[in-house]
């Protein structure tokens, strides 16, 4: 049985290893996103989430990308709560260089989401293996189980997909 079937059944060991076997990557993913301050808040959301969300996982599917989806939307969500609490006090013009990038970022990261939402799963999935678990396009062939050139169509079409959606 794999560890997201165990985990989808509620085994409370495959939370426990699926958190050894994916944190670094969660972690890493998180750190890109948020400031530092924020990282092991976020990471330890993002398994609460895993663990109360396991029914929806379907084992059929690959777990690390279950995850790390999970893991972008929660370090969204902090730069948003930090963003609307950074707009609320100061003015945007009033922050200094750092603050105003992060809002800024914050703001393209949005954007970015909901264009990768709009993208087919197909798509969405190999960006996603190439940009946050930085997998080279053979890796990406071979954890997929599909051909080499597959993958570079759907890493291209996504590509293009994107930059028409932002």
């Amino acid at each position: 049985m794999t560890l997201g079937e165990r985990l989808a059944r509620g085994d409370e060991t495959a939370l426990t290893e699926c958190y050894g076997a994916i944190a670094p990557l969660v972690r890493r993913l998180v750190a890109k996103l948020v400031p530092g301050h924020a990282v092991d808040d976020v990471v330890q959301v993002v398994f609460l989430e895993v663990w109360q969300s396991r029914g929806r996982f379907d084992p059929a599917r690959n777990l690390e990308p279950w995850v790390l989806a999970i893991a972008r939307r929660r370090a969204i969500d902090k730069l948003r709560a930090e963003a609307r609490h950074s707009r609320r006090t100061v003015p945007l013009d009033d922050l200094p260089r750092t603050q105003r990038d992060e809002t800024v970022a914050v703001d393209a990261a949005c954007d970015v989401r909901k264009a990768l939402a709009a993208l087919p799963e197909v798509q969405r999935q190999a960006l996603v293996l190439a940009h946050f678990e930085q997998l080279t396009q053979p890796e990406i062939a071979d954890r997929l189980a599909v051909p080499l050139g597959t993958v570079k169509a759907r890493t291209t079409r996504g590509l293009r997909r994107l930059s028409t959606l932002l």
